[in-house]
């Protein structure tokens, strides 16, 4: 169900609060604003600048399982919306086996398959990229799929353009440098919501990583990188790595070391600046969500630090603090499947902002947030 709103100032979530000097475990129901949020002293390296988050209060989230355990586990399966037989829910304990789906035929490219057999809510992110089946995709939204669900269409956008032969029946997730796609592809899928936007700024990355890595990358590599349409096979070239490693190497390890000592002060995410700018926030709703999602997110920040040009002076603490704190639009677009997510888009000016809140029983809290710049 959608529903469209148009307000003069809009906040995404209902509760008030302030962060304390000790944060604490939210209820269930508690929602949480703006201002329940600090932004940190930054981490940086090179282009890249990240402000930790902490928060008043935090969630429970370990009921929830993420895509990377899904799929390692085998208990969540991806594939073409062709191919669904096979993709059957397993029946309850004493239960009989559910018919046969019939068989789909013409896979789509903005639509897959995807079935969650675990006993547990699977949780999706914008952005995260699954590869094989006939072309790379990156998932388009935000969004929760029940237990032991029965198949679902999942909408994706296609980052590898010229590719339509299956490499598997099944998708996988990417290694851990293409897990997640950069701000500028991610933010193309979510707020343009446009296939060739999402291409063109696939092309773009390449080229521009092409043109980095080049002077000091082997023939082999230089040539994979042109010849390749996928944007997981170019984030997982070993020039490109190495790259992005350099950048996201230390940042990742510097903030894994800060969640650790903010433990008990709720880190749950970071507002993000490449070169003088600030590009990007993502915001969850407990530190060990954020934990799990943290090493393929740092790398998808350094992505884009890579192939910025250093301008202007760092973006201050203060600014980060600011672009946090504004979350209010004009104009607010709510989907919602009751009893299991509500996704939320608000439209600001120069930015959209991304909320995804569970609404499964002693939930009621959001579960991330995100805010880019456009």
């Amino acid at each position: 169900m959608k529903v469209t709103v148009f307000l003069g100032t809009m906040v995404l979530a209902g509760a008030v609060g302030l962060v304390a000097s000790g944060a604490r475990q939210a209820r269930a129901g508690e929602t949480s604003t703006a201002s329940d949020y600090r932004v940190l002293a930054p981490i940086r390296h090179g282009n890249l600048t990240v402000f930790p988050v902490v928060a008043a209060a935090s969630h429970d989230t370990s009921e929830f399982l993420t895509l990377d355990e899904g799929l390692k586990s085998g208990e969540v399966e991806v594939t073409e919306s062709g191919k669904v037989r096979g993709m059957i829910r397993r029946p309850p304990r004493g239960g009989v086996v559910r018919p046969d789906y019939p068989v789909r035929d013409g896979a789509q490219v903005n639509r897959l398959m995807l079935i969650n057999n675990s006993k547990r809510p699977l949780l999706l992110l914008a952005g995260e990229i699954v590869t094989g089946g006939k072309q790379d995709r990156v998932i388009a939204k935000d969004r929760i799929v029940p237990p032991e669900s029965d198949p679902i269409d999942l909408d994706v956008f296609c980052v590898e353009p010229g590719r339509w032969v299956a490499t598997s029946d099944k998708f996988m997730h990417g290694s851990v440098n293409a897990a997640m796609a950069a701000p500028s592809v991610r933010g193309s899928a979510m707020a343009q919501k446009n296939q060739a936007e999402v291409w063109s700024q696939v092309a773009k990355a390449r080229e521009q990583m092409a043109y980095q890595v080049e002077p000091a990358a082997r023939p082999s590599a230089t040539r994979e990188l042109s010849e390749t349409t996928s944007y997981a096979k170019v984030m997982d070239n070993d020039e490109v790595k190495r790259k992005v490693n350099s950048i996201a190497g230390s940042v990742e390890q510097e903030y894994a070391s800060t969640i650790r000592q903010l433990r008990d002060r709720n880190a749950v995410g970071v507002v993000v600046a490449v070169s003088s700018e600030i590009v990007w926030a993502d915001i969850f709703a407990s530190t060990a969500l954020l934990e799990k999602y943290w090493p393929k997110l740092v790398r998808s920040y350094a992505t884009d630090a890579a192939v910025t040009r250093a301008k202007g002076a760092q973006v201050s603490e203060n600014a980060a603090q600011a672009f946090l704190a504004h979350l209010h639009g004009r104009h607010e677009t709510v989907d919602s499947e009751p009893g299991l997510y509500r996704h939320t888009e608000v439209t600001g000016d120069g930015f959209k902002a991304f909320e995804l809140t569970s609404l499964l029983p002693k939930t009621g809290f959001a579960l991330h947030v995100a805010k880019i710049v456009e």
